[in-house]
C-alpha cells in the first residue's frame, strides 16, 4: 500500500469523515477526458446474462457454486442500465467481461497511457480498485471508504500492461447497504476527434430480428453522439418493412434509418453494400463529410449497444487505423463466448479460435477466475457478426471479396494486415448470435463455399509453397465426405474446385447464382434430402449384427492414410449388402455421425444438426469411384497450377473488390420479388 493510502486508512480509522469525503470527491488532475466505457447492466434485468456484468466468486477449478453473487442477485437489484443495488453486508465485483477495463488492449493499440475510473455511489461501504497482470494474478491498487453521495476518481497508469491485464473495482456495502449510481472509464482525449459511425446490417428473411435490432439502437443511450445512420440491406422476400412493429421502430430512429433492397448476394454482397455506401456517400446533406467508420452487424443477433460506443471510442484512439471487432456469445446460452480471439493457421489455411480460447462459459467461471483471459491475445480477423472498419481502410484496400458466405471476413482482415492495418477483437464489445453448434454447414450447400472461398483466400494470402497443407487437407476432406456416403457435399466440393480453376473473372457473375444452383442439386442425392417426419423412412434392419456393438474408434494419424486407402478400396469394390438397399442399417445421431463410423455402414438414417429432420445415407460404389477419380484429377491440377492461379487472383484482387466493380453488381441484381 502506498504512503498516501496508508494515511487515508489511518485517518478513516480515526473517524475523520470530513477528510475522507474530500479525498473521495477530489476531481482528476487530467483535463479533457473522454468516456470510453461505461459500467452497464443487462437490458430487461436479464439474470441469464448477469455473469457477464457482475463477476462471481473467484474459482479456478470448475463451475461456480450456487451461492455466487450472480446466482443470488435479485432482478430488483438492477435499478437501471447503469445502476445496481449492493445489499447489506455483500461484496460485488465488477471484474467482469463487460465491466472490467481491458487495459492491455488500450496500452498496446491506442495512444492512451492512463485511464481514469470514476465511480458515483450512495450509501456507506468500501470501494476497492484492482488490477491484474498477464498471468491473471490480481493485485489491490487502492481502496477507499465511502459514505453518503460520493464520487470517487482514480488515475491509473497503463504502463505495466504490455502483455496483458485488466482494471476493475469491487464494492462492499455496510449494514445499511449501498447503490452504485454509475461508473465509467475515461482516457485523456489528446485532441482526438469523435468519429462518426454508420451501422450496417445485412439480412435475408429475418425481419423480426432486424426490427428488434432497430429498436435496440433507437433506444440506446448515447448512440446519437456517434451515429450517422443505420443502413439495413434487405436481400430477402420477407421484408423488414412489412413487420408490424417496423413503422414504430423507424419513427424512433429519428430519420437515421435507411432501407436498401437488393438481390440475395449473401453476407459478402450485403456487407459490401454497407461499405460502398460509406465510401461513396462521404458528403452528407449539409456538405459535411460523413462516416469515419462502418460497423457491420449480422441480422440474427441481440446487440449489447454499449459495444458500439466502445468500439468507436477505441478506434478513435488507435495509433493507426484499425479494424475493431466484437465477440460473439451464444444467444441461447448467454454467458457462453464462442471465441475470445481467432486466427488463421497459415500452413493449414484454416481459421478458428486460438487453442483454449473457444467455448468460454462465464457462468462456470468468471473473468477473474480465468488467468488465460488476462493475457492480451492478438487476432488475425474478426467475424462480421460485429466489426468496425475505418473508411480509410475501405478506400485503400477495397470492399469485400464477392464470395457469398464464407471467408469474406477473414480474407478482409488478412488483406488489411498486409497493408499495415491490424484487427483487434476487443473484450467488452459483443453480440449474442445463434450458436454454430446448431448448424453443420460442412455437409449442406455451404460445403461449396467453405471449399471455394478457403482456396481463394489461400491463393491470395498463403505464404507457403503450393498453399502449405491446404491441398492435402482438401483431398482428405473430400475423401471423408465420400466414404461417409455424403455425396451431395462431395459433389459440391468438386464443383468449387473447378470454379477456382476457372479463375477470378466470374466471381461477381456467380455471386447471386451459385447458391441457388448448389441448393438445386440436393434432390439428386439421398443424403441431401432432409426428411422431417421420420415415420416416412423404413425401419432399421440388418441381416447380420455388426462385429462390435460400439462405434469403431477413429484411426490415429499414423493409421489414417493406410486406413483411408483400405476404406476407399472396400467402398469402391465391395457390393452393397442386399438388405441395406431397402433398409437403413443404423440410426445415427448427429453428434455420433463421425466419418470413421459412417464409413463402416452401407446405409444409415443420420439426423441433422438442429434436430429438425434426418437424411438417409446410402452407399453407392459407382458414385464413390466417380467422385474419387474426379477428386484426384482436380487436386492434381490445382497442385500443378497453384503458382499461376495465385498470380491471377492477386492481380485481379484490386479490381474485383473495387467500389466500381461492386456498383455494377448491385445495379445488375435488383431486389427479390
Amino acid at each position: 500500500m502506498s504512503a498516501d493510502n496508508a494515511q487515508k486508512t489511518e485517518q478513516s480509522a480515526d473517524g475523520n469523515h470530513e477528510y475522507l469525503a474530500k479525498i473521495n470527491t477530489q476531481p482528476s488532475t487530467q483535463t479533457d477526458l473522454r468516456e470510453v466505457a461505461r459500467v452497464v447492466f443487462p437490458a430487461d434485468k436479464d439474470l441469464d446474462a448477469l455473469p457477464l456484468y457482475i463477476d462471481g466468486p473467484i474459482n479456478r477449478e470448475g463451475p461456480s457454486s450456487a451461492g455466487s453473487d450472480t446466482a443470488n442477485q435479485h432482478p430488483d437489484d438492477i435499478i437501471s442500465r447503469r445502476s445496481v443495488r449492493i445489499r447489506a453486508g455483500r461484496r460485488v465485483s465488477f471484474g467482469s467481461y463487460f465491466n472490467a477495463f481491458p487495459a492491455s488492449y488500450w496500452r498496446r493499440w491506442t495512444v492512451a497511457d492512463s485511464v481514469v475510473l470514476r465511480v458515483r455511489t450512495t450509501g456507506a461501504g468500501s470501494l476497492i480498485v484492482y488490477r491484474s497482470n498477464a498471468r491473471g494474478v490480481s493485485q489491490r491498487v487502492e481502496d477507499r471508504r465511502v459514505s453518503g453521495e460520493t464520487t470517487c476518481e482514480f488515475e491509473l497508469t497503463l504502463a505495466p500492461f504490455g502483455d496483458g491485464g485488466w482494471y476493475w473495482f469491487d464494492l462492499i456495502s455496510d449494514e445499511e447497504g449501498m447503490v452504485l449510481d454509475e461508473a465509467s472509464w475515461l482516457v485523456p482525449s489528446q485532441g482526438r476527434p469523435v468519429g462518426r459511425v454508420t451501422l450496417g446490417v445485412t439480412t435475408f428473411n429475418r425481419p423480426d430480428y432486424c426490427v428488434n435490432t432497430i429498436k435496440t439502437i433507437a433506444n440506446a443511450d448515447g448512440l446519437d453522439e456517434v451515429l450517422d445512420e443505420l443502413i439495413i440491406v434487405d436481400q430477402g422476400n420477407k421484408l423488414v418493412q412489412d413487420e408490424p412493429d417496423f413503422a414504430e421502430a423507424q419513427k424512433a430512429m429519428g430519420g437515421k434509418l435507411r432501407m436498401i433492397r437488393q438481390g440475395n448476394m449473401g453476407g459478402s454482397g450485403g456487407f459490401a453494400r454497407n461499405m460502398y455506401e460509406v465510401v461513396e456517400g462521404r458528403q452528407g446533406p449539409d456538405g459535411v463529410e460523413k462516416s469515419d467508420y462502418v460497423l457491420i452487424l449480422d441480422d440474427d443477433i441481440l446487440l449489447e449497444s454499449e459495444g458500439v460506443l466502445r468500439a468507436a471510442a477505441f478506434a478513435d484512439m488507435c495509433h493507426t487505423p484499425s479494424i475493431v471487432g466484437g465477440h460473439m456469445f451464444d444467444m441461447y446460452n448467454k454467458p457462453l463466448l464462442n471465441a475470445y480471439a481467432e486466427v488463421v493457421n497459415s500452413y493449414r489455411f484454416l481459421w478458428g479460435p486460438i487453442d483454449g480460447l473457444g467455448a468460454v462459459d462465464f457462468a462456470e467461471r468468471g473473468l477473474r477466475s480465468r488467468p488465460r483471459l488476462h493475457r492480451r491475445w492478438d487476432a488475425d480477423y474478426n467475424g462480421w457478426w460485429m466489426c468496425l472498419i475505418p473508411r480509410v481502410i475501405l478506400e485503400e484496400i477495397g470492399l469485400s471479396l464477392p464470395v457469398f458466405i464464407k471467408w469474406d471476413d477473414s480474407e478482409y482482415s488478412l488483406r488489411a494486415k498486409a497493408a499495415g492495418y491490424p484487427t483487434i477483437s476487443l473484450p467488452g464489445v459483443a453480440v449474442w448470435h445463434v450458436s454454430w453448434a446448431d448448424k453443420d454447414d460442412a455437409v449442406d450447400w455451404q460445403a461449396y463455399f467453405h471449399e471455394r472461398n478457403r482456396l481463394i483466400a489461400a491463393l491470395l494470402h498463403s505464404p507457403f509453397s503450393k498453399g502449405g497443407r491446404m491441398l492435402r487437407e482438401s483431398m482428405t476432406t473430400e475423401t471423408k465426405h465420400v466414404v461417409s456416403m455424403q455425396y451431395y457435399p462431395a459433389r459440391s466440393v468438386l464443383l468449387a474446385i473447378q470454379d477456382v480453376l476457372d479463375g477470378p473473372d466470374r466471381l461477381h457473375e456467380m455471386l447471386p447464382n451459385r447458391m441457388p444452383q448448389i441448393r438445386g442439386m440436393k434432390d439428386k442425392y439421398s443424403d441431401g434430402r432432409v426428411v422431417k417426419d421420420l415415420s416416412q423412412l423404413p425401419p432399421v434392419r440388418r441381416a447380420k449384427p455388426p462385429k462390435r456393438m460400439e462405434a469403431p474408434k477413429s484411426p490415429t494419424k499414423a493409421q489414417l492414410i493406410p486406413w483411408a486407402l483400405r476404406t476407399v478400396l472396400k467402398q469402391t469394390l465391395r457390393p452393397v449388402r442386399e438388405m441395406a438397399r431397402e433398409y437403413p442399417e443404423a440410426t445415427v445421431a448427429h453428434m455420433d455421425g463421425h466419418w470413421s463410423y459412417l464409413a463402416t455402414l452401407d446405409s444409415a438414417i443420420v439426423s441433422n444438426a438442429d434436430g429438425t429432420g434426418a437424411s438417409w445415407y446410402r452407399r453407392d460404389p459407382a458414385q464413390v469411384r466417380e467422385l474419387m477419380a474426379e477428386s484426384t484429377k482436380l487436386h492434381a491440377e490445382l497442385l500443378s497450377r497453384w503458382d499461376e492461379l495465385s498470380e491471377q487472383y492477386r492481380a485481379a484482387l484490386p479490381e474485383i473488390t473495387s467500389p466500381q466493380a461492386w456498383a455494377r453488381t448491385f445495379a445488375e441484381n435488383g431486389p427479390a420479388q
